[in-house]
């Protein structure tokens, strides 16, 4: 059967951005009240954590990927015993997988002093830190993970969204009350433990009454499992190289320059993962129905969406590297003080960062829901270990910036290319390829355009820090718009951009245009 696509998408991306705006607001507050209240060195081991901890998820190798994908068929078909039976083996697959995370992670326990430079807050000791993180990543897998599957397949990430945020919330609370009143750094890492226990729990009840037809029983052909393993292999070096380049980052500041600047880098960076985020949810929201959509329309169907769409989300994108690049300085001065702040350079890097970071996001997804990962399977490794060659390189000369340049280099040079041509030789084909490029190079043209209008037009602005700030935000707004409508308002990627977003405002537009008709 055909799954509502659009429904499912609009519903994953209205729960999402709810839950992207709570994500925002309370860890901005709980890192606030840390770093005022405690220090910023604690957020310094909140992100090496975190990072060693993403390594260690190595061990989950793509599995849920694989997963989600070999669902897609099945649910297409209504093939209730092969999605039984795929639960089955997803379950057995977690199992091992916890196991080999808390194994390895636990036998690495001597290694994490060796990844801090200079001095950790006094009374801490980093090994029972360690193996608290340890314990939460551990029982993420245990506790009836391999639901969430369904919930995946279905494309109901409003289900998962809604979950995260009701237990999310009580993380947050408690921990803030933690730095408040008892200023007790074992206590906030336990709270962590308890709620990442109560998510899965809950997700799992939710998946369970929703789909009660689904239950881990039966079992696969040994040749839909070898096909399954293979998936799983060709994913293996796709989540290497993406944990090396997002974890190597973190470890490497904290190694060469250590806590502090890790946390003043990890201030800027929680700024723009959190916009991030937005678009990895948009990604999730999308990523089924585009599965289904590769299954069950023709190819020139599924081009056309996927060039409606990118024209769409690179004018977001345009917009959201025009703000950072502009609101960065004086939102971080009003938050944490010009003492904890980078300089101008970095800023630059941070909103390329962001465009290329985004950009790339797109790609991939496409490129995952058509299961391209046996042909793809070099690109990522390959950018990854690019990007921390260069990070071990350019940190010495350059320090953060070098940190920053090297990320965006990978990203830039290796990724996007590699993927762009895997993505066109195997799935929309190559004489598409070319005008496909050439769209990317006039959104990206547009972009640069706006971007360096709204700077030059902010940098004239002198005034109070929250005046300057909301008057950088409507002009990084309103710059893109007009440009994007000058270059590209008579284009059908247009006139499709204000029909996408007049669905998800509720036909809002309609209404306003049909009134000054009248």
């Amino acid at each position: 059967m055909k799954i509502a696509r659009t429904k499912n998408a609009m519903n994953g991306i209205r729960v999402g951005l709810i839950q992207r705006i709570f994500q925002m607001a309370a860890p901005f507050c709980v890192r606030t009240a840390m770093i005022h209240f405690m220090g910023v060195q604690y957020l310094g081991l909140n992100s090496l954590f975190s990072s060693v901890l993403h390594v260690l998820n190595l061990a989950e190798l793509g599995v849920g990927a694989a997963m989600v994908f070999s669902m897609y068929k099945p649910i297409a078909e209504d093939d209730t015993v092969t999605i039984c039976a795929l639960m089955k083996l997803y379950r057995k697959y977690y199992r091992i997988i916890g196991l080999i995370i808390g194994v390895v992670g636990f036998a690495l326990t001597p290694m994490i002093p060796n990844l801090i430079s200079g001095e950790i807050p006094a009374g801490l000791s980093v090994y029972i830190l360690y193996w608290l993180n340890l314990g939460a990543t551990v029982l993420s897998y245990w506790l009836f993970a391999y639901r969430n599957c369904i919930l995946h397949a279905y494309q109901r990430a409003d289900i998962i969204n809604t979950v995260l945020i009701i237990t999310q919330a009580a993380q947050y609370a408690l921990q803030l009350a933690v730095i408040l009143w008892v200023k007790n750094y074992y206590l906030y890492v336990i709270v962590l433990l308890m709620t990442t226990m109560l998510n899965n729990v809950l997700t799992a009840a939710v998946a369970r009454q929703k789909y009660p037809q689904y239950r881990p029983q039966g079992e696969l052909p040994k040749s839909v499992v070898k096909q399954i393993n293979g998936k799983i292999r060709d994913l293996f070096t796709g989540k290497l190289g993406y944990v090396v380049l997002s974890s190597s980052d973190t470890i490497v500041i904290s190694a060469f320059l250590g806590l502090s600047m890790l946390a003043i880098y990890q201030n800027y960076y929680f700024i723009l993962s959190s916009i991030v985020a937005v678009i990895e949810i948009l990604m999730a929201s999308i990523r089924a129905g585009l599965g289904n959509s590769f299954i069950t329309e023709t190819q020139e169907k599924n081009f056309q969406d996927l060039d409606k769409f990118t024209f769409i989300y690179m004018w977001a994108v345009g917009m959201g590297s025009c703000c950072f690049l502009t609101m960065y300085q004086p939102f971080m001065e009003i938050w944490v003080g010009r003492e904890l702040m980078l300089g101008a350079a970095e800023v630059i890097c941070f909103a390329v960062y962001f465009y290329v970071f985004a950009l790339n996001k797109l790609l991939n997804v496409y490129k995952d829901s058509a299961g391209l990962w046996h042909e793809d399977r070099f690109r990522p490794m390959v950018a990854a270990f690019a990007n921390l060659g260069l990070n071990l390189w350019w940190v010495r000369s350059w320090g953060i910036l070098g940190v920053i340049l090297s990320t965006v280099a990978a990203l830039a040079f290796v990724e996007i290319p590699w993927v762009v041509y895997n993505l066109f030789r195997l799935f929309f084909g190559r004489s598409r390829m070319k005008g496909f490029c050439f769209s990317l190079l006039k959104y990206a043209g547009a972009a640069l355009m706006a971007a360096v209008v709204s700077g030059a037009v902010c940098a004239e602005i002198h005034c109070g820090l929250w005046l300057k700030l909301m008057l950088c935000m409507l002009i990084s707004v309103t710059v893109p718009c007009m440009l994007f409508y000058l270059l590209f308002g008579r284009t059908q990627q247009y006139a499709q951009a204000l029909q996408f977003m007049d669905r998800i405002i509720g036909g809002r537009l309609s209404l306003l245009r049909r009134f000054r008709k009248a």
